[in-house]
């Protein structure tokens, strides 16, 4: 049996042949973009001091050497952290901006200047827990500073 339009309707074209007519690529990007106001991100590394330390030094290392040339941006690091050990893993030194809270200025708000400033393209803070109030002000100040926010959980 040979196909046979029927008169008076368009015919129905192929799946394929509907994407090739449209430019459009079969099966490309179907999951949505994220938002563009969610600029934070968390991460939990659980286990030893030296284990997570050696899950964390190449992601500092690819955030160090960014091809943004804005400073990577660490709040109040843990005691780990120190800056010894940033020079053993290969950081890039003159890309990172440590600073440390105190009692005048708590790590959040800190966090929240630093990321308002634009200054950097990434701050890194390690707060244990966040509240929905926290991250609402993290997220708030990342957009106004075009930055990324990444908080760390250090666990054990």
């Amino acid at each position: 049996m040979q196909y046979q339009p029927i008169t008076g309707k368009p015919p129905q074209l192929s799946l394929f042949e509907g994407l090739i007519a449209h430019s459009l690529t079969p099966f490309a990007d179907i999951a949505t973009p994220p938002p563009a106001d969610d600029r934070l991100s968390e991460m939990t590394l659980s286990g030893s001091n030296g284990h997570c330390r050696l899950l964390l030094a190449p992601i500092l290392r690819e955030l160090s050497e960014a091809t943004d040339t804005r400073w990577l941006t660490l709040i109040a690091p843990p005691a780990s952290l120190s800056q010894r050990w940033l020079r053993e893993t290969s950081l890039n030194l003159d890309r990172i901006l440590l600073l440390p809270a105190n009692e005048s200025q708590g790590a959040l708000d800190l966090a929240c200047k630093a990321l308002i400033s634009g200054c950097s393209h990434t701050v890194v803070t390690w707060f244990a827990h966040l509240d929905r109030a926290s991250r609402s002000r993290l997220r708030a100040a990342a957009e106004l500073g075009h930055t990324q926010s990444l908080n760390i959980r250090l666990g054990n």
